[in-house]
């Protein structure tokens, strides 16, 4: 676990390299260095699911439960938790609404994105009308650090919450990705192989879950389904092959979390950290689009 008392050890030990003039003067700030931290453990999280969600083609599934995420932090506030971090609450229903979801997409009949369209929109208004509710109980820029992140609020605690689901995540996918990889591109040979298909969709739901619920605080509610899809999406037309799709996303997922947050401090910008990171994806996204477009027209 992270301790405030560690934390304030680097804390120091990195304005000891900013006096020094060798380290950037914003690491004299801890909740930048917190931001970083936590960038540091979310962009290869995230980038590592987001190769099985373009796979999937589970996008949709990750804006629902970001989304999802706004009523469990007004079911929290309504039981009492503390509004910035309603962590019982939040990952509570966000986990109920996500192994509720995938239980009923293979057996109401429905397709995927239907499913998920009814889900999102009923958790969005069940969300927003109970935070209306309790709008005189908590400052209203709780919320809209909520929607779109900020590296202000992010604390020990919550580094340590994600130090833990970033150790569980990475644990599962290391004894599951190939197989979960395998049931995505072509299920009925994962079944004739004898693999768990159903267990791994299970799996997958609840990774998904829990890094998106975890990375609500720095990416934002609205946005953080973006940063699963968008770095795969731009290493997808890059690569040649699964290994380079893989740590492509990754590096792409871990340089836009990283850039996204310490630009706009360095620069003094007053941009949510949530929306300059997928700025950053975005751009991104678009020079890959113009280097697989350039690689594929003809030479005259």
């Amino acid at each position: 676990m992270i301790t405030p008392d560690l934390l304030d050890t680097l804390h120091q030990a990195l304005q000891s390299g900013v006096a020094a003039g060798w380290l950037p003067a914003m690491l004299q700030y801890g909740f930048v260095v917190n931001a970083l931290l936590a960038g540091l453990l979310l962009g290869p999280l995230l980038g590592g699911l987001g190769t099985l969600v373009v796979v999937k083609r589970f996008a949709f599934f990750s804006e629902a439960v970001g989304h999802a995420a706004l009523t469990g932090i007004a079911i929290g506030i309504m039981l009492g938790e503390p509004p910035a971090n309603p962590y019982g609450s939040l990952f509570g229903f966000c986990i109920l609404f996500g192994l509720l979801l995938n239980y009923l997409r293979g057996r109401t009949g429905l397709s995927p994105d239907t499913l998920i369209g009814v889900f999102l929109a009923v958790s969005l208004a069940l969300g927003s009308s109970l935070l209306l509710l309790l709008a005189a109980r908590i400052n209203i820029h709780i919320l809209e650090n909520v929607l779109f992140g900020s590296v202000l609020t992010v604390d020990g605690r919550d580094l340590s919450v994600l130090l833990v689901i970033t150790a569980l995540t990475l644990a599962a996918l290391h004894r599951s990705y190939n197989q979960a990889m395998l049931a995505s591109f072509h299920a009925p040979l994962a079944q004739a192989r004898k693999l768990p298909v159903q267990w791994l969709d299970y799996l997958f739901v609840m990774l998904v879950t829990l890094v998106t619920v975890a990375a609500v605080k720095v990416i934002g509610a609205i946005l953080v389904g973006a940063l699963l899809v968008i770095p795969a999406a731009a290493a997808r037309l890059l690569a040649h092959s699964m290994r380079s799709f893989f740590w492509l996303t990754v590096a792409f997922a871990s340089a836009c979390t990283l850039v996204g947050i310490a630009v706009p401090v360095a620069l003094d910008i007053p941009v949510p950290s949530g929306a300059a990171i997928i700025l950053c994806a975005g751009a991104l996204f678009t020079l890959a689009v113009l280097l697989r477009l350039r690689v594929a027209q003809p030479a005259l």
